[in-house]
């Protein structure tokens, strides 16, 4: 972990809260972070040699305003495959799925399932809620088109990471909501799951790389138009009614500000009997999933994620 982090510092990325939404999505990611690490240690750079058996292709789903970009993670075999929606992280505002590769590949490859990376629109361009709109139609794409991508429309999950991961337990809220199918497993890799930034992991982490407290702030600051928007229950999960919900795997990092709003949202879950687990991984940072590479706990944490998700598909097929 240090290690990455070493490399990332030494691309020298600006403060993203101290500079333009446009100089910000130009920034070095930890995902290059991590290539230089590979590079370094004489070890492929490629996805497809990193994770052997998934095959990718970039394509367009359906969102809430028009086509989404899309990238559809597929195992080796014949299929019927499950299928996990997932969604990257970056605030709503930065990254793509191209950033977010190894988390998403990585979920493919342990849970033996599809995955579909979903583009979603981000702000300032498109405020609050233009992602959770999207994200909810992305499901919906899913559902009445996985099997013409080799998967199976009967087991379908939610999956993200930061953002992302918010995102996942808020289309699951909504998917309730508006009567559809209800995902088979929801996997949430530290979500965001409140809007205080006084809680205990910000305070202790203020200053943590390669997510500190002053970037959470500043996205929000570009994603939301009001005060009142910080209350809404898609943004405030803790705060929404939870009740009904699938199964859900939330997965922290102890060195992250967003380490409590994991354990405050598992505390929501089982106040609404819905089945939670969560896992908390010592000694790595925010962003540390999509490692697996060269980080060991992203590797147990990509493993955990795949066993939850097959039980969640298992338990559905039995059903």
């Amino acid at each position: 972990m240090k290690a990455v982090l070493d490399a990332h510092a030494g691309l020298k990325p600006k403060a993203i809260e101290k500079i333009s939404v446009e100089e910000a999505r130009k920034q070095p990611t930890p995902a290059d972070a991590v290539n230089v690490v590979l590079r370094a240690k004489g070890m492929p750079t490629a996805p497809e040699q990193l994770v052997p058996g998934v095959e990718s292709r970039d394509t367009t789903v359906k969102g809430a305003a028009g086509d989404l970009p899309a990238r559809i993670y597929t195992p080796q075999g014949a299929g019927p495959f499950p299928v996990v929606v997932y969604f990257h992280g970056g605030g709503w505002v930065i990254a793509d799925k191209q950033v977010y590769d190894g988390g998403a590949r990585g979920i493919a490859k342990q849970a033996n399932a599809i995955v579909v990376s979903v583009d979603y629109r981000q702000a300032p361009e498109n405020k609050f809620p233009a992602a959770w709109d999207d994200a909810l139609a992305a499901y919906k794409w899913v559902l009445e088109n996985a099997a013409s991508i080799k998967g199976d429309p009967k087991q379908v999950a939610l999956a993200g990471e930061s953002a992302g991961g918010n995102l996942a337990v808020a289309t699951a809220v909504a998917a309730r909501d508006a009567g559809l199918q209800k995902p088979a497993h929801v996997l949430a890799v530290y979500p965001v799951a409140q809007t205080s930034l006084n809680t205990e992991s910000y305070i202790e982490n203020a200053l943590a790389k390669p997510l500190n407290r002053a970037m959470v702030k500043w996205f929000v600051g570009h994603l939301t138009t009001s005060e009142e928007q910080l209350k809404d229950p898609r943004l405030s999960l803790i705060d929404a009614n939870l009740q009904g919900l699938p199964p859900v795997t939330i997965i922290n990092a102890r060195i992250d500000p967003l380490r409590s709003d994991g354990s405050k949202l598992e505390d929501a879950l089982k106040n609404a009997n819905v089945p939670v687990e969560r896992r908390s991984y010592e000694g790595v940072t925010h962003e540390f999933f999509g490692m697996a590479a060269v980080v060991q706990k992203a590797k147990d944490a990509q493993q955990y994620a795949g066993e939850r998700l097959r039980a969640g598909f298992n338990a559905r097929s039995v059903q």
